[in-house]
């Protein structure tokens, strides 16, 4: 008789999208299969409605949390600025949740990967801040895809990023280069308190970071890992290491009842 083996359950916030006449709480669907497939785990959408979400314990049921790219930035308020670009999307019910439940995570010793917008959430969630339109920046490139051609082509490999030596993400991918998808238009500006960088672009630009004193895995990219994660060997490491951090995390702690 074959016996169930428990997955590790890896919660991911959603973002919140108008659908026609009525708002939707939804999550790439690239983004879930990833938990799944490359890092092993079982995804649990978490809505966005942080007066109804008891973080304690949305934590004491997660073995580890995923934050997703999106299509809206971090609300610019929470790095003291205005609105550059109004035109821009902003979701401030994701902000509501997922800049507390990002502290909250590494407090609790729970693995956390943070991708593009998430890896944006998390070094605003420490105290640092974005460039809101890193083309606009002196000296720095343009990050950005071109919308208007195939998925394919906007996710293909954009530019190379310099891993930090004997940095954990160096580690993890045993290389000191690597090449990336860009899709941006926003990167960090000021690092966030506690963070360290893991890699660069070529212009100098933060493309990774680990949380310094983070009692397990808890790294944001810059660029899309979960793009075609099981055709490219780089990206899968990455959720292979999160993915062990989560069944670690499963096996230490009881879910609750």
């Amino acid at each position: 008789m074959k016996t169930h083996k428990r997955k590790p359950v890896v919660l991911i916030p959603a973002d919140v999208k108008q659908i026609g006449e009525h708002p939707f709480h939804a999550v790439g669907q690239k983004y879930i299969l990833a938990a799944a497939e490359a890092a092993g785990a079982l995804p649990l959408l978490v809505p966005a409605i942080s007066d109804h979400v008891d973080i304690e314990e949305l934590l004491a049921m997660a073995d580890g949390v995923m934050l997703t790219g999106s299509p809206s930035n971090v609300h610019p308020s929470h790095f003291g600025q205005s609105v550059l670009n109004p035109a821009l999307p902003l979701d401030t019910a994701r902000d509501a949740l997922t800049l507390k439940l990002i502290r909250a995570t590494v407090n609790a010793g729970v693995p956390l990967l943070a991708i593009c917008r998430g890896f944006q959430e998390l070094n605003v969630a420490f105290g640092g801040s974005l460039h809101q339109a890193v083309q606009e920046v002196a000296d720095l490139n343009d990050h950005r895809e071109a919308k208007d051609l195939p998925l394919d082509t906007q996710y293909a490999v954009a530019h190379s990023v310099k891993l930090v030596a004997n940095g954990k993400l160096a580690k993890i991918l045993g290389v000191n280069k690597l090449m990336v998808n860009s899709l941006h238009g926003q990167g960090i500006n000021r690092l966030g308190a506690g963070l360290t960088a893991e890699a660069f672009a070529l212009d100098g630009l933060v493309e990774a970071v680990r949380v310094e004193d983070a009692a397990t895995f808890a790294i944001g990219v810059q660029w899309h890992p979960e793009w075609k994660v099981l055709e490219n060997p780089h990206y899968l490491a990455i959720f292979k290491v999160f993915g062990d951090a989560c069944r670690v995390r499963m096996q230490r702690h009881k879910p609750p009842d």
